[in-house]
């Protein structure tokens, strides 16, 4: 169960990460989309998890490999934008976010699932 101070804190880091991504498209490849869907606090605000959902979901390796070699630099640029209002900047730890895909395959599943008629009595 996430405090009020972790929920707060989680979703002004989502913004601020959010705005980094968006200011410096290098962090994804040109053919990606990365959106963030979700981020989550340690109880000591430590260790942030950030949720990112990659399309092309066959580029998502690769993507997750390039932000793992890159952590440090975004880290140093959320720790610009958090300074005045943190007191320590928390480690990152990138998870992909794989609802989508799991929800269209559902989706599809159902979609070509054969109902025979229901039997009048």
């Amino acid at each position: 169960m996430e405090s009020k101070r972790q929920i707060k804190y989680s979703k002004q880091l989502q913004k601020d990460l959010a705005e980094i991504f968006q200011k410096d498209p290098s962090y994804f490849f040109k053919s990606t989309l990365g959106t963030i869907t979700g981020v989550t606090v340690s109880p000591d605000l430590g260790l942030v998890r950030i949720y990112l959902s990659i399309f092309p979901i066959n580029q998502a390796n690769q993507i997750f490999e390039h932000l793992e070699s890159i952590k440090s630099e975004i880290r140093l640029k959320l720790g610009k934008k958090i300074g005045d209002r943190a007191r320590i900047v928390p480690e990152l730890a990138f998870f992909h976010d794989d609802t989508e895909e799991k929800a269209s395959k559902i989706d599809n599943l159902i979609d070509n699932l054969t109902i025979p008629p229901q039997e009048e009595e």
